[in-house]
């Protein structure tokens, strides 16, 4: 029994070593994971203002088109008024010039729309660029940051990944299930704590539990905080076994 309890201690050990090298981490996964979003947003925004203003150029340019050829059109239309013999067709040139004057004031109204967007969209677009360009060198560092951490912790990392392998091995079953349920199913993954001056967590056991834990001979649970009690002991022998 001894040998079991002495495994689940080696194992809560290098679990807790693993979770104190993900901390070191600390938040940086979720902040690049954040920053490349918001890359991803202010590029699309800014693809889409760009478009926006080629399609405005463009747009401008045609309706200038326009204007000049309804003008002309306006003009020919106006020419030929003076030579119809007959009022039929003077309505009908009537009609296509108030034709062609009504193309000339939708487009000059547009263009009109459109200069004043582009007089607005060429600093949204400039702050796009900004804001992208700010994003970009924040991704960097962190993710320096990050690739610092992840350098200093990787081995050690592996190393203990490795053990943990082989201790989860040793484990019999029964007790193994029990650990990754109670560790699990809390906040601190901490399954099995030592009994320091007859206290598990910060927390008095009854004087019986605390001979039981001292006997060496079964697995204890905390009835408080159903954790799984082993003798300091047996940590110690796990912080000599097991420090890299």
């Amino acid at each position: 029994m001894k040998e079991a309890l002495q495994q689940l201690a080696n194992l809560q050990y290098i679990d807790s070593r693993i979770d104190e090298l993900k901390q070191l981490r600390g938040d940086l996964p979720e902040e690049i994971l954040d920053i490349e979003t918001d890359i991803a947003r202010s590029e699309a925004r800014l693809n889409k203002l760009e478009q926006e203003e080629k399609d405005l150029i463009v747009e401008f340019d045609k309706l200038k088109l326009d204007i000049k050829s309804s003008e002309e059109k306006t003009q020919k239309y106006e020419d030929q008024q003076l030579a119809v013999r007959n009022n039929r067709e003077y309505d009908a040139l009537t009609k296509e010039i108030e034709a062609q004057k009504q193309v000339i004031e939708t487009a000059t109204e547009r263009l009109a729309e459109i200069e004043k967007r582009q007089e607005s969209i060429g600093p949204e677009i400039e702050e796009a660029r900004e804001a992208l360009t700010t994003s970009k060198a924040e991704l960097e560092e962190k993710s320096s940051s990050l690739d610092s951490v992840v350098a200093s912790t990787k081995e050690e990392e592996k190393i203990l990944l490795k053990k943990r392998e082989e201790v989860e091995k040793a484990v019999d079953q029964r007790y193994l299930r029990n650990y990754n349920r109670l560790r699990n199913g809390l906040n601190n993954g901490i399954a099995v704590v030592a009994m320091d001056r007859g206290a598990a967590f910060g927390m008095a056991l009854p004087p019986q539990t605390q001979v039981e834990v001292r006997r060496m001979n079964k697995v204890i649970i905390d009835e408080n905080s159903g954790r799984i009690v082993v003798d300091q002991s047996f940590f110690d022998e796990a912080k000599k076994q097991l420090t890299i």
